[in-house]
């Protein structure tokens, strides 16, 4: 048996391709003329759509509009230092007693993945100082994200960590005691 291999010159393969365009706008032109006119093989492959409209994004809550807000309340800080004060940043805003301050230290310590209001790490070895009976509770918006973080000054890391929050939550003093008359 006598085996015969066909060798397709380039050009009849280019030539095939474009017969093959031109049915499909034949059957484009089939399906002008209305449903009947159309076979069933081109009605099973219909022209592509027209591009949807773009989609909108959602509308600008009034929430989102607002910033950055937190709420701080602190108790047993002091004459001058206690009370609920509201912060707001970008833009700046609230009674707080130093508002720019605050907004300053919260950008400076915002760093992506991390949460800003972390609570001390379990097993933390911390020293056993006591940073006096001052309590604070921030809640609100910091980033995007819920925030319902509590400080106190019971021992070294909570002092620590207190502090990194001055001047968000009022300087108290230091662990030897050596007080400070602002919130800043």
């Amino acid at each position: 048996m006598v085996s015969v291999l066909s060798v397709v010159p380039r050009g009849a393969l280019v030539a095939s391709r474009t017969a093959a365009a031109a049915a499909s706008v034949s059957l484009s032109a089939l399906s002008l003329a209305g449903p009947a006119a159309v076979p069933a093989a081109a009605a099973a492959h219909p022209a592509p759509a027209a591009p949807a409209a773009p989609a909108l994004p959602p509308p600008v809550r009034p929430e989102d509009r607002a910033g950055d807000h937190l709420t701080v309340v602190v108790e047993h800080a002091g004459a001058g230092r206690d009370g609920t004060y509201e912060v707001s940043c970008h833009p700046g805003a609230g009674n707080h007693p130093d508002v720019a301050g605050a907004c300053r230290m919260l950008d400076s310590n915002t760093h992506w993945g991390r949460d800003t209001f972390a609570p001390v790490a379990p097993g933390s070895s911390c020293t056993m100082l006591y940073g006096g009976p001052a309590t604070a509770h921030v809640t609100g918006t910091w980033a995007g994200r819920p925030v319902d973080a509590s400080y106190d000054r019971s021992n070294g890391c909570e002092i620590g960590r207190w502090d990194r929050m001055v001047p968000l939550l009022p300087r108290v003093g230091s662990a030897s005691g050596s007080p400070s008359d602002s919130l800043q």
